[in-house]
């Protein structure tokens, strides 16, 4: 594992706080009621409704599980393998991009990755694997070894002014402690690929992973890796690994 930088040790030295402070502290009354509620009402189930109409006005599970080379009735377990090698695409990509690889294949408008129609339709996709477990195999191909490998370069890489990487914050001699008084979570136990999308309480919106990960990228002040690039997909590969094995529930509920 890489040391921090004395610099950005210090850094995050600063802005965590003791981890043995009490866990109220992370979130208000208040705040539990909310969460407590939309665990029963999530409001990115009204997301994935209108992701399912949007999907089936582009193409059908049909359509999209031939072009995935699957049989409709082996969608959910497929899916629970993302971000994996597809041969249409000769390349490794997330369910985002083969969502985008299916409107070109029915001839329709390609949505873009930023996009609220992406973000809603990739939501109804990915919600076809609830209750499957996380698939993905990162030694399945030369491919996927090679994204792996990327991904986790990227995690790990220390960027920008402050001299932070993902690890700065998710390594194991960090994981608990608290950072803006929220204990900073371990990406494999809390099923870091399995609850994405997810609705975020704090930014009062359905989120995806990739566009979780430049959230905190933002939060950390380094520049944000494009979604859909190498690197960006790189990154899910890892962190997605990290939750091998654990059940999908899609919607999640993030504070």
């Amino acid at each position: 594992m890489r040391k921090l930088s004395l610099s950005a040790a210090l850094i995050c030295l600063a802005l965590l706080s003791n981890s043995n402070a009490e866990e109220k502290m992370s979130m208000s009354d208040a705040d539990k009621a909310m969460y407590a509620e939309m665990l029963e009402n999530n409001p990115a189930d009204m997301d994935i409704a209108e992701g399912e109409q949007l999907f089936g006005g582009m193409t059908t599970l049909d359509a999209y599980s031939k072009m995935l080379g699957v049989k409709e009735k082996d969608l959910p377990s497929y899916i629970a393998g993302f971000p994996r090698y597809v041969d249409a695409a000769k390349k490794v990509v997330t369910l985002s991009q083969t969502i985008q690889m299916a409107a070109a294949d029915a001839g329709k408008a390609v949505p873009k990755l930023e996009s609220k129609e992406m973000l809603k339709m990739t939501a109804y996709v990915k919600s076809l694997a609830n209750g499957k477990k996380t698939s993905i195999d990162v030694k399945a191909n030369a491919q996927m070894k090679e994204m792996m490998k990327l991904g986790q370069e990227v995690f790990e890489e220390r960027r920008g002014g402050r001299g932070l990487s993902c690890n700065s914050c998710h390594s194991p001699d960090i994981i608990g402690q608290r950072l803006r008084m929220q204990p900073l979570p371990d990406l494999g136990v809390n099923r870091a690929a399995g609850t994405w999308p997810a609705y975020r309480m704090t930014k009062s919106e359905t989120t995806l992973l990739d566009k979780r990960f430049q959230q905190c990228m933002d939060n950390a002040l380094l520049a944000k890796i494009p979604l859909g690039s190498r690197e960006m997909v790189g990154l899910e590969v890892y962190i997605t690994n990290k939750t091998k094995g654990n059940e999908i529930q899609i919607p999640g509920l993030k504070r």
